[in-house]
């Protein structure tokens, strides 16, 4: 039996489920959430200082989709970007927003993309999913190891699209790289690596401040502690600081942890172990410039000592290259951003037939003994085209698996920086989902909410 949905059908069951689910929750009375004629997505982008930007440019470049609504807590961006994206683009002027709960009750609005910053990426997930929205939600799609699981169940629990912001799995070069793997190429992959080398700089120190003219940042910090206004924890340096990042493991080296886990063919771990630092500079980051992650997975169709290893490496500043596929030619490669003079971001998987060296659009292999040349693969895909085509035609029992591999991804990175934090080694049950007799560590798995941004215990 064919399990897709007509579009008509599958927008109609999807808010009538949508809104008899949120309206049970006491949260938003959504009705028919579908406004556009002739298949057009209404999507809303949440978050328009960085990244935002290119969301909204890469859903403007897509067939009979419109960014009908943006949504910022910096009042004074608006102008500028409905000027530079919207009025010099020919768009029509989208609807604007300060506060993501005002956007989440406009019927007009099908689908957002989350862009804010991470300690808000899970609950405005959730939010919008209860509202009967799809979402797409930046990586990580979760700031801590709690807020993934709610995440997934309510993604399971609503009929509507959820993705996750792994680009990297909408690309030709990922996926062929995958089958590779799984139909044997490498032989047994017992070790996989991600890098992360992107060279970082200090971000000195700045005295707290009065809060900016227009920007709204009690809504800001929504679910984390209420502090002082302060430059170097607001626009990206936020990456910097616990309380609204992950550090680079959970910036950049998110996309190579999910290839690192994908190519591994592995979810959760049984053991994990970091260690590392802030090297070289005084000033106010608070998570590791530099981090070295390893993890332990059972493999029971394995030789030997039936296990896997996943090893994960950020570094800040000057660094090796690891394999010749990290010298590109040109700047003006696809990839080359990955591969600059300073970066070298990517992944090795070793197996017992030879290794695979990976960048974000290309992959090559060395076999045997020699390291002979083999087989390798490349291409890049479109990640938002991805996203709007499952909305149209996709059944979310089948495509919101994805959230649940970003959740998977994402709990390595909190895993890791627990170890980091803690100071040692620490021992998983991958099935309970939680450290082994160690009420230390399991306490780090959520964090403590200000009202009334909380995560819902029941979704």
């Amino acid at each position: 039996m064919d399990t897709k949905l007509t579009r008509r059908g599958f927008i109609k069951g999807s808010a009538g489920l949508a809104a008899s689910a949120s309206a049970g929750a006491g949260l938003w009375g959504t009705g028919q959430a579908w406004a556009g004629a002739n298949d057009r997505v209404n999507v809303a982008v949440i978050g328009i200082n960085g990244m935002g930007q290119n969301h909204i440019k890469s859903y403007q470049d897509l067939k009979n989709v419109e960014v009908a609504a943006i949504c910022d807590i910096d009042e004074t961006l608006f102008g500028p970007r409905i000027k530079t994206l919207f009025s010099d683009r020919n768009k029509r002027t989208p609807k604007t927003y300060t506060d993501l709960r005002r956007l989440f009750e406009d019927k007009d609005i099908d689908a957002v993309s989350i862009v804010t910053p991470n300690h808000w990426h899970a609950l405005a997930a959730v939010w919008a999913i209860q509202a009967g929205k799809h979402v797409s939600v930046e990586k990580p799609c979760c700031h801590n190891f709690f807020e993934g699981q709610q995440l997934v169940k309510a993604a399971k629990k609503y009929n509507v699209i959820v993705q996750d912001g792994a680009e990297q799995r909408s690309n030709p070069c990922a996926q062929s790289a995958a089958k590779f793997l799984q139909d044997g190429g490498l032989g047994e992959v017992y070790l996989s690596k991600g890098l992360c080398y992107k060279w970082r700089d200090t971000i000195g120190t700045r005295p707290d401040a009065p809060v900016p003219q227009g920007v709204h940042y009690d809504l800001w910090l929504g679910p984390a502690p209420k502090r002082a206004f302060n430059p170097n924890r607001f626009h990206y340096n936020w990456h910097w600081n616990w309380d609204y990042g992950n550090g680079d493991m959970g910036n950049q080296g998110i996309h190579e942890m999910d290839i690192a886990r994908w190519m591994l063919g592995v979810t959760l771990p049984t053991r994990v172990s970091a260690m590392g630092g802030h090297f070289m500079f005084e000033d106010q980051q608070n998570t590791p410039n530099t981090l070295m992650a390893m993890f332990e997975f059972d493999n029971p169709a394995g030789a030997g000592d039936k296990k896997k290893i996943l090893q994960f490496e950020t570094r800040h500043w000057i660094s090796n290259r690891e394999d010749p596929m990290w010298l590109k030619p040109s700047k003006d490669d696809p990839g080359a951003y990955m591969t600059s003079s300073e970066n070298t971001v990517g992944n090795l998987v070793y197996g017992s037939k030879g290794y695979m060296a990976k960048t974000v659009d290309e992959w090559q292999t060395y076999m045997g003994k020699s390291r002979e040349p083999g087989r390798s693969g490349k291409g890049l895909g479109n990640h938002y085209q991805d996203y709007i085509d499952a909305i149209r035609t996709g059944d979310p029992k089948t495509h919101n698996q994805s959230i649940e591999e970003g959740f998977y991804t994402c709990a390595l990175v909190h895993l890791a920086n627990i170890s980091y934090r803690l100071g040692r080694s620490l021992d998983f049950d991958p099935v309970a989902q939680r450290f082994v007799r160690d009420d230390q560590a399991n306490a780090m798995l959520r964090r403590e909410y200000t009202k009334p941004f909380e995560m819902p215990e029941e979704v």
